[in-house]
């Protein structure tokens, strides 16, 4: 067995619902799969001695689930003031306008098309709900309406799916950006280096305690990707579909239609970067 904390990011191991931190309580959605892993971590956030918290990521549209949000909240003496989305993607929204019910809180987002009787989310804006405090990071590249929460109190930042307690994120091509993506990624490392951030509390998978380690590996990872990307139109793959099934031969072949996704946004980086030829959007 591999030690965890020889792997990168220093993952806690085993995905279970309960606290992760003196102010976040995971509640894992029963929604496991290749692409969501253990299932959706829905997060609920709030200070330790106030009544108040905050959801983010309420996940599927699961009434089970949704109702678990409800009691995790109401089983730590916490009322739900507030829901807050990382993204649109339906593992951590679709169920947002039905916990809105549950709950009688508005959603807040990004995207104004996911938003619920409140205002968006901005860059250096901060979310207040009962002496907490939840900072918002723009992290666009999985989607383009991604965001991250730095929570300073715990040196902690939600990454919704920008960075997984397992393995990689895909870069959701079109709507996903590979030079966003690095950007954002680079973002979140000055928050490990200036801000002292050294959880990852993820979309989906385990906790990470090595915050700058996981944001390393990422990065390292992207770079050796666009490298076998770029090497393999030298060598005569050049549709997305050739190149997934060179570069990711190694990879189960159920995940290869989310591996074109992040293909797709190599080989547009790669050409607009002038690494490759062709003028045409892949």
């Amino acid at each position: 067995m591999t030690d965890a904390a020889a792997l990168p990011g220093q993952p806690r191991g085993v995905v279970t619902s309960g606290p992760a931190t003196a102010r976040a309580v995971n509640v894992l959605a029963p929604n496991p799969s290749a692409m969501t892993l253990d299932g959706t971590n829905t997060w609920l956030v709030g200070e330790p001695d106030s009544e108040l918290a905050v959801v983010v990521d309420p996940g599927p549209l699961d009434e089970g689930h949704l109702r678990a949000v409800v009691a995790a909240a109401e089983q730590a003496g916490k009322r739900i003031a507030l829901t807050l989305l990382t993204h649109g993607h339906p593992d951590h929204a679709a169920g947002a306008g039905r916990f809105a019910e549950l709950t009688g809180t508005k959603v807040r987002a990004l995207d104004p098309a996911m938003r619920l009787g409140d205002e968006g989310l901005a860059a250096g804006k901060a979310v207040r709900v009962g002496g907490l405090e939840l900072r918002v990071v723009p992290t666009p590249g999985h989607t383009a309406d991604s965001l991250c929460f730095h929570l300073p109190a715990d040196r902690a930042v939600l990454t919704g799916d920008t960075i997984l307690g397992r393995g990689t994120t895909v870069v959701a091509h079109p709507d996903g950006r590979l030079g966003d993506y690095l950007d954002s990624l680079r973002r979140l490392r000055s928050l490990t280096v200036d801000d002292g951030v050294h959880t990852v509390l993820p979309g989906h998978g385990p906790v990470l305690d090595d915050a700058q380690g996981a944001v390393e590996f990422y990065l390292a990872h992207r770079a050796h990707r666009l490298a076998q990307v770029e090497t393999a139109v030298e060598n005569g793959f050049t549709t997305p579909e050739q190149v997934v099934a060179h570069v990711y031969a190694d990879v189960d072949r159920s995940l290869w239609p989310a591996a074109e996704w992040s293909v797709r946004a190599q080989l547009e980086y790669l050409r607009e970067h002038g690494l490759i030829p062709g003028a045409e959007p892949f």
